[in-house]
């Protein structure tokens, strides 16, 4: 394929020299021409391992060369990757003059040349950029169709190098995500990328764009965790990079999709205490945990914007579907669901509550206390089935997954639905009134 790849920083000279490496036949462009000159020449513009040799190759195979102006590069060719920087503004929103001034280069240099011999030609944004901005930036300038005979179309397809292994994770990245609502633009990369030994996910637009957001916070959390971890811990002689070697053997729970997945807030009997425990520990020995105290945060404002939520919603009969803070326990201590119950109760809800678990005679010890002094009017409060509590309520409150739930469900469609796991399943979320907690 020809190929195009605009912006010759770490993202375009790999990209760029990795996908002719593979055949195609790619020029670079970049406003530079410092830059410019040294693709041509076979050396790199950045430092990576690896990355001389590569561009070497594909520049003295005649698959990679570069240019200063877009509309050569743009003749006849397949793809356009938009590969340029999106730095941080003044107040940390992302920049997207370069991308703009990409797009608009393309949209230009079609007016004055010809398309590839399919007609069809795939503008693809591969640098960071925050969700809606294929919608907002690159959409509107073909709005009214490409110039000529060429036809385009759009996607997303965020890249995953990390700078000092660039060239190894072009390779073997961790997946492979095009975003387009076009089925020939996505053919496209499909081709494009088809050296890759895994699948390619398809998704929309939005999910990609918002992709590698996710995964940079969540990078950057982790390191920021290992620190707060390695802090809390070195008052009391511990040896932090022992703990954290051994926490990463874990595959299970911890370096693992487990809890890795929207829904509402975490509860029981381990992890408010331990968190308070550690933030305790923290505050004796004068240390700041900042990502820590953000966690307790950040669980009550969902529990907040749930109540907050349930009240703008002109219904005053609530039913409250699972009250254990996970299924397939009675737990109750610090369950969120509780909580939830409490709060709503004393606004002045008439709730009624079922959990397929749950049964207050057989409650004994810390939890059947802990119940006792949140829900003191429990047995009251309980319904024998879902249908008993949903019964002439408008809202259903949901963190059940009991089948006799999602039945329940599907037969008396209630008004609103809000929806704290995810789990319900199409059926349920094809509902009028349904809504998630965070989606």
């Amino acid at each position: 394929m020809r190929v195009v790849v605009f912006g010759l920083g770490y993202v375009g000279t790999v990209t760029a020299a990795g996908l002719a490496s593979q055949g195609h036949r790619v020029v670079g462009v970049d406003i530079d021409a410092m830059k410019v000159e040294m693709i041509r020449s076979g050396r790199s513009p950045v430092v990576e391992p690896e990355i001389e040799a590569l561009l070497r190759a594909g520049v003295e195979a005649g698959a990679l060369t570069a240019t200063t102006d877009p509309t050569s590069a743009i003749d006849g060719s397949d793809v356009s990757l938009i590969c340029v920087g999106t730095p941080s503004g003044q107040h940390g929103e992302s920049d997207l003059a370069f991308v703009r001034r990409c797009v608009d280069d393309v949209h230009d240099a079609m007016a004055v040349t010809s398309p590839p011999a399919t007609g069809h030609h795939a503008v693809v944004v591969r640098s960071t950029v925050p969700p809606g901005t294929v919608a907002s930036i690159v959409s509107p300038v073909f709005a009214d169709g490409a110039p000529g005979d060429w036809n385009v179309g759009l996607a997303m397809c965020p890249e995953f190098l990390r700078e000092g292994s660039s060239v190894a994770d072009f390779y073997e990245p961790p997946f492979v995500v095009v975003g387009s609502s076009d089925h020939a633009t996505a053919a496209t990369l499909d081709r494009l990328f088809e050296f890759l030994p895994m699948p390619v996910h398809h998704v929309s637009v939005e999910t990609a764009e918002s992709l590698k957001y996710a995964c940079n916070a969540f990078h950057a959390m982790k390191i920021s965790f290992a620190n707060e971890i390695s802090r809390v811990f070195k008052p009391f002689g511990v040896d932090a990079r022992e703990v954290m070697e051994i926490f990463c053997q874990d595959t299970k729970l911890n370096i693992a999709p487990t809890y890795l997945r929207p829904a509402f807030a975490y509860g029981g009997s381990c992890l408010p205490k331990d968190l308070r425990a550690l933030q305790h520990l923290a505050r004796i020995n004068d240390v700041d945990v900042p990502l820590l105290a953000g966690t307790a945060l950040t669980n009550e404002l969902v529990v907040r914007q749930v109540t907050e939520r349930v009240i703008a919603i002109d219904e005053r009969c609530v039913a409250l579907l699972g009250l254990s803070f996970k299924s397939d326990t009675d737990d109750l201590r610090e369950s969120p669901n509780v909580e939830l119950a409490e709060r709503l109760i004393g606004k002045g809800f008439e709730v009624s509550i079922f959990d397929p678990i749950v049964n207050p005679h057989r409650l004994v010890g810390a939890n059947k206390r802990y119940v006792e002094a949140r829900l003191p009017h429990l047995n009251r409060l309980l319904a024998d089935s879902p249908e008993e509590a949903l019964d002439g309520a408008g809202i259903a409150v949901v963190s059940s997954s009991d089948r006799q739930v999602h039945e329940a469900l599907k037969n008396h469609a209630p008004l609103h639905v809000i929806d704290l796991h995810g789990r319900l399943g199409d059926d349920i979320e094809q509902l009028v009134g349904y809504e998630g907690v965070g989606w």
